[in-house]
């Protein structure tokens, strides 16, 4: 396939235009990263954005990887002699590589099989025969002729077995049929589970006597059954009518019909094709439930990286606890540690005046403005001591419930050691709890993204796609904010545009021994940070209070001396930068004559525009911040109607799970979040959106809270 071609071809497929694609594949090629490209090359692309550059990228390397199989595919055939014009014509128009290896399949090397055994018998001439001839008599006669004792064919029986086995197998091989039952599988198909025992208990029993269409199942239900197939508790297979399926096949032999040829249609169906389109089936409904658990776990993991951080705060981190205790932290508003301790307020009341006076002591000591306590073990016991001893102090103190999923991954980490040597992994634990508020985003690229918390069935998909995915969506969301230079961890930095763990080790490193960078100039002495690197990192890193004020914005240092020319021709200086008069002066900027006159494109003077007007703005600043809280919320104290406002932790194909202050999240079901048609919860929630809900259904004995977005009357 031409390079052109499959050009045109993925811009179809993406509804793009071919220009905006070429141009993409092109700056791919050159080695630029994704992120680059979406801010700095808007031009050349008409504005692509990440996720339609990373579709160009996956479309583009699946059809290259096709060309170098249709390419060995020919090379194979034509090797044992039997390319035909037709057979290649049909190989260069497959667009798929299951339509290549389908083409393939008829030619591909085999193990011993009944039907290549009966070709070494030399049948393959009795199989043309039952082909051509409808009277049965006629046949029978025919394969006498075939019995050999030499070559084992003792009988005529036997010789018209190995006839039909060879007709059998390649009516199997036939990719047009094998094309046709795929997709007549895939819409007519029912998938059935049933249990290996009935009697024995599990989270399964759903799936006990079950059945659903196979093109109609949700992911989160086909994961759940192949779950419960891979630990033994369920059967699974996949039922279809079978009628038009034999008819289709019978179809083939062009009019002839003998007992002979129904054999050959019943056994090629049932011994051959069945189980290979099943398998075919089954992965790709699997493949398709792997995509969509993946989609919504990188689409959870996004929001809750993007999540504003409650910056200049000093925070107290509380890692829960029962028999070794609460572990403490407090941070200042930087995040540095100021001290650690342990408390024991789950244990007995001796323990518990104990930690009250422990917390005075912190409370004199360092200014708190927030606490922040782990949702794991003993936190419900934990909220319920710290707002006890929020109502004897008389500051306004408030506090929030965090998921703490990934600290532990954290703190025993590598990383966690370098950073506090001296401290243990609970002491680590709270430090990270506590950062975790200051800045989410600094604080969650230091963990696994899979350790995070928020997907669905993530130990069930392809951990390669599932860590390249969420791999792509943290070095999107570490971009889009952008990094302060001075202040980043070398975990940070690598997920910059370009930048490798050295280059971020190297950058930690000179930032240690030379102090502050002051310009984004000095970055290029940095070893390993060559020129391309430099082109593809510098927009991302800002230096705040640095030599060029520049260096604070998003602007690209290419794109200065267009800046300068922009703040000329607006009659502004660098002096003026954050005060009334710039910002007014750019916000009223004619953008499209600027453009004009500048002789510039008009995305990038649209996004210098806007990095001037708000100069080291942080965009998580536009979300709403997490809600904090002063006193606890019982299970107990739900009633149904009770309107309550909580934060969206998770969300999943069925619904969302929402903190309302209580130890377990409440579940809102898809069908109670809005009154018009949704297909997923995500066309109404993301993590970390607050939201007002309403008790549905409590069950005190299970812990469980059902609530609605809809009012409950």
């Amino acid at each position: 396939m031409e390079e052109q071609l499959m050009l045109r071809m993925i811009a179809e497929e993406l509804k793009l235009r071919t220009p905006q694609v070429t141009a993409a594949v092109h700056l791919l090629t050159e080695g630029n990263t994704i992120p680059f490209i979406a801010r700095y090359r808007k031009e050349q692309t008409g504005e692509l954005d990440e996720e339609q550059l990373r579709q160009i990228e996956e479309r583009y390397q699946y059809l290259t990887q096709l060309n170098k199989r249709r390419e060995e595919i020919i090379r194979l055939i034509d090797e044992q002699g039997k390319l035909t014009d037709e057979l290649r014509q049909s190989i260069d128009q497959a667009v798929k590589l299951q339509e290549l290896e389908d083409l393939y399949l008829p030619y591909r090397p085999k193990r011993k099989t009944r039907a290549s055994k009966a070709r070494e018998k030399g049948l393959e001439p009795l199989a043309r025969i039952l082909q051509a001839e409808q009277d049965e008599t006629k046949i029978t006669i025919a394969a006498e002729g075939y019995i050999d004792e030499e070559l084992e064919v003792h009988t005529a029986v036997e010789a018209l077995q190995g006839a039909m086995d060879i007709l059998a197998e390649e009516l199997a091989e036939n990719a047009e049929i094998r094309k046709w039952l795929r997709q007549y599988v895939w819409e007519q198909g029912q998938l059935v589970s049933v249990a290996k025992d009935p009697e024995v208990s599990s989270v399964y029993e759903m799936y006990y006597d079950y059945h659903e269409p196979v093109r109609k199942m949700p992911s989160h239900r086909v994961l759940a059954v192949q779950r419960g197939e891979r630990e033994e508790i369920l059967r699974v297979k996949i039922s279809v009518p079978e009628e038009l399926i034999f008819k289709k096949l019978l179809a083939t032999f062009s009019g002839i019909s003998h007992t002979y040829i129904n054999q050959v249609v019943q056994d090629s169906y049932k011994r051959l094709l069945a189980p290979a389109i099943e398998r075919e089936i089954r992965n790709q409904m699997l493949e398709h439930a792997e995509e969509q658990a993946i989609h919504i776990f990188a689409e959870n993991l996004r929001h809750l990286l993007l999540q504003p951080p409650l910056a200049g705060r000093t925070v107290l981190g509380v890692d829960p606890a029962f028999r070794t205790g609460c572990k403490l932290a407090v941070v200042d508003e930087t995040g540095k540690l100021l001290t650690v301790d342990v408390i024991y307020p789950t244990t007995s009341k001796g323990k518990v005046e104990e930690a009250k006076q422990k917390l005075n002591q912190f409370y004199q000591q360092y200014p708190i403005d927030l606490i922040v306590i782990g949702n794991g073990t003993a936190s419900r016991e934990t909220e319920m001591f710290i707002a006890e001893w929020l109502q004897e102090i008389d500051r306004e103190i408030y506090y929030l419930i965090v998921n703490e999923a990934g600290a532990s991954v954290y703190s025993a980490s590598k990383l966690a050691k370098e950073e506090f040597p001296t401290l243990d992994v609970a002491e680590r634990s709270a430090i990270s709890i506590a950062r975790r508020v200051q800045d989410p985003l600094a604080e969650l690229v230091k963990i696994d993204p899979k350790s995070v918390g928020v997907g669905q069935y993530q130990h069930d998909v392809s951990q390669k796609r599932l860590s390249e995915s969420l791999g792509f969506v943290v070095e999107s969301a570490v971009n889009y904010v952008g990094v302060d230079v001075n202040t980043a961890s070398s975990a940070l930095l690598q997920y910059v545009s370009g930048i490798s763990k050295s280059v971020a080790n190297n950058i930690v490193l000179q930032r240690e021994e030379k102090g502050r960078f002051q310009s984004r100039h000095e970055l290029k002495n940095i070893p390993r940070l060559g020129a391309k690197t430099y082109e593809q990192c510098i927009g991302f890193l800002r230096i705040n209070s640095g030599d060029n004020p520049l260096d604070r914005t998003a602007i690209h240092p290419e794109s200065y001396p267009l800046a300068e020319q922009l703040l000329s021709t607006l009659q502004l200086s660098m002096e003026q930068i954050g005060t009334n008069d710039w910002y007014e002066k750019l916000r009223n900027a004619d953008v499209e004559q600027l453009a004009e006159q500048l002789n510039c494109g008009l995305p990038t003077l649209r996004d210098m525009i806007d990095a001037l007007r708000r100069p080291g703005r942080d965009p998580r600043e536009d979300l709403p911040a997490p809600l904090l809280r002063s006193d606890v919320l019982k299970l107990e104290d739900l009633k149904v109607g009770m309107e309550l406002k909580g934060t969206v932790r998770n969300v999943v194909d069925f619904g969302a799970f929402v903190d309302i202050g209580l130890k377990n999240d409440g579940l809102v079901h898809l069908s109670k979040m809005s009154d018009r048609f949704i297909r997923h919860p995500m066309e109404v929630v993301t993590v970390g959106d607050i939201v007002t809900v309403w008790v549905l259904s409590v069950d005190e004995q299970r812990g469980r809270v059902s609530l609605s977005m809809l009012p409950v009357h």
